[in-house]
């Protein structure tokens, strides 16, 4: 917090520092069981009729009355990285859109129109990556009629927590009635630790997914569409451990490399197999082409909500780079298209 020279706290922003990453302390009314101060860091996103809006890393937003202020002050961006590969947020946007590739895609300014007859969120959602070249009013009408000709919802894909992200974006997209449907967050680390996590014995690479490696997908029926999304990107590799006879395989994994990075995706193992180091023999296989055809750090996308997963990507040393959320239209009275399957 902010201290004046005679040790008072002191609020120092003001409306002026909207867009700005700041870290406020309010008081409260406290209950005998709670915080009399509580403390926020976040990005302002607004200061309207006397309440402030902070978005925090994890793209919630507090409202805070101006008259419970104590301190305030404008804090430095979060670091890209505190360890392992640093990257800008703008950069591994790119490699993961990259990594993840729509059948369909139309430019509006600087965003990017991605789609792929509803497979997953990721490939039919807005990629807004500096100025779309109109006021934002008429960008999302834009974006709205351009889905809607293929039957599809719209969604913007946005990000927070780090620094270049979109909170400002966030909050004019909710005042806006978008709803945000999925948050998850997206990790990295150094690719070499995994490599050299497990010998990857038993584990077969191909640059194709496979009947026996879509029985184990998670999403089934996939169609054509799915099996080009699934196979673009610059350098992909799919991987499989046989199951028993007829069995599909025990676990899968794609990686798709693209420069200095390999990206890690679809690593999902039979339940009746799992905590035998299914995952981490997959992951370090991939690990070790991708190794060899010139890449040093890993990205990988993980939900929230799923606990094992995080467990895992933690102790092969990945950690949050940011979260991102992905945003629909709301639904006009008409009604119109409903959501796109696929949790990301």
């Amino acid at each position: 917090m902010e201290i004046s020279a005679t040790g008072r706290l002191e609020v120092r922003i003001t409306p002026a520092d909207v867009g700005k990453r700041v870290s406020v302390r309010c008081w409260h009314e406290a209950a005998a069981t709670q915080e009399k101060f509580t403390d926020t860091v976040g990005v302002l996103t607004s200061w309207d009729e006397g309440v402030l809006m902070i978005t925090r890393r994890d793209g919630q937003g507090v409202r805070i009355p101006e008259s419970t202020l104590v301190a305030g002050k404008v804090v430095p961006a979060a670091p890209a990285r505190r360890r392992g590969p640093a990257a800008s947020y703008a950069e591994l946007a790119r490699v993961v859109s990259r990594g993840w590739r729509p059948v369909e895609s139309e430019r509006l300014g600087e965003w990017e129109l991605r789609a792929a007859a509803g497979f997953t969120r990721r490939a039919n959602s807005v990629l807004p990556l500096g100025d779309p070249g109109l006021p934002l009013d008429a960008a999302l009408a834009a974006v709205r009629r351009w889905y809607g000709e293929r039957g599809l919802p719209a969604y913007v894909q946005t990000a927070t927590g780090a620094e270049g992200t979109q909170e400002l974006l966030c909050a004019e997209l909710e005042r806006r009635g978008w709803v945000r449907e999925v948050t998850a967050e997206l990790w990295t680390g150094a690719l070499a630790p995994v490599a050299d996590r497990a010998e990857g014995a038993g584990v077969v690479l191909s640059r194709e997914a496979d009947e026996a490696w879509l029985a184990r997908y998670q999403r089934k029926g996939v169609s054509e569409v799915a099996l080009r999304v699934l196979g673009g990107g610059p350098s992909v590799w799919f991987a499989s451990v046989p199951g028993a006879g007829d069995e599909p395989p025990a676990a899968i994994g794609r990686c798709v490399v693209d420069g200095r990075w390999a990206g890690f995706a679809a690593v999902e193992v039979d339940p009746g197999r799992r905590r035998q180091g299914l995952a981490v023999e997959v992951m370090s296989a991939l690990a070790r082409r991708a190794l060899d055809e010139g890449a040093s750090a890993a990205w990988l996308q993980v939900e929230t909500d799923n606990v094992p997963a995080r467990a895992l990507y933690a102790a092969l040393g990945f950690t949050p780079h940011h979260t991102y959320h992905h945003y629909r239209a709301p639904q006009a009275p008409s009604g119109g298209p409903g959501p796109v399957p696929g949790a990301l």
